[in-house]
């Protein structure tokens, strides 16, 4: 979804790589855009640092914080370079006055981000790691536009880094989950793509721990 970003230049603002943007648990008044550059959002979990995603141009980061008036759930940080358009309560306000039709594809990007964010919490909070990449690929899934719900195997354009960048754990971690699997035949892993033989049998394979997590 493009917006037009001519008209938001006067809330841009420039970091340099690697600079802080803000830091878990910070009081959040204001949340960004992402205009050229790519930003890291990284959270402390079991103090060890997670990186939960890398958002590129045209991305939101920060705003829950600004909507739930709660401090930041996670860390940002520039990874190149980055323009980002800052938006604080009180111009957010100004923009909805004058803006309506770019405030309604901001609410639609709001809801998705949402979406995303609460889905890959729900990744990190699955106690195994062969568990969290079977259920990147449900989420992935879920995202794949005219899936068919009939058809057992999926193909997934994602490389083992992509895999896992989504599960939060190191390329060759994920390498080694991937390779059992794939020593099962649950997948087969190309340059190019990853296929899944059965998603179904990710899935009970996923509602299983998750109901074992609950003690259910």
């Amino acid at each position: 979804m493009a917006l037009d970003m001519s008209v938001l230049g006067r809330f841009a603002k420039s970091y340099k790589a690697g600079e802080i943007i803000f830091c878990e648990y910070e009081p959040g008044d204001a949340f960004y855009l992402i205009q050229s550059g790519k930003v890291r959002i990284v959270k402390i979990m079991d103090d060890i640092e997670k990186t939960i995603d890398i958002l590129q141009p045209g991305e939101f980061f920060g705003e829950m914080a600004l909507l739930e008036e709660a401090p930041r759930s996670a860390s940002a940080i520039t990874v190149e370079d980055a323009k980002l358009l800052e938006f604080n309560k009180e111009n957010f306000e100004i923009l909805m006055k004058g803006n309506p039709q770019i405030v309604l594809k901001l609410l639609k990007l709001f809801t998705k981000r949402i979406y995303d964010q609460k889905r890959r919490f729900m990744i990190l909070t699955l106690p195994e790691d062969s568990v969290k990449v079977a259920d990147v690929f449900l989420m992935l899934n879920e995202t794949q536009p005219d899936t068919d719900e009939d058809e057992q195997e999926k193909t997934f354009h994602s490389s083992v880094e992509d895999i896992a960048h989504w599960a939060g754990m190191s390329p060759a971690k994920c390498h080694s989950v991937l390779n059992s699997f794939a020593a099962q035949r649950r997948v087969e892993i190309f340059q190019d793509r990853i296929v899944v033989k059965n998603i179904n049998d990710f899935h009970r394979f996923v509602n299983s721990r998750r109901r074992s997590q609950k003690g259910v």
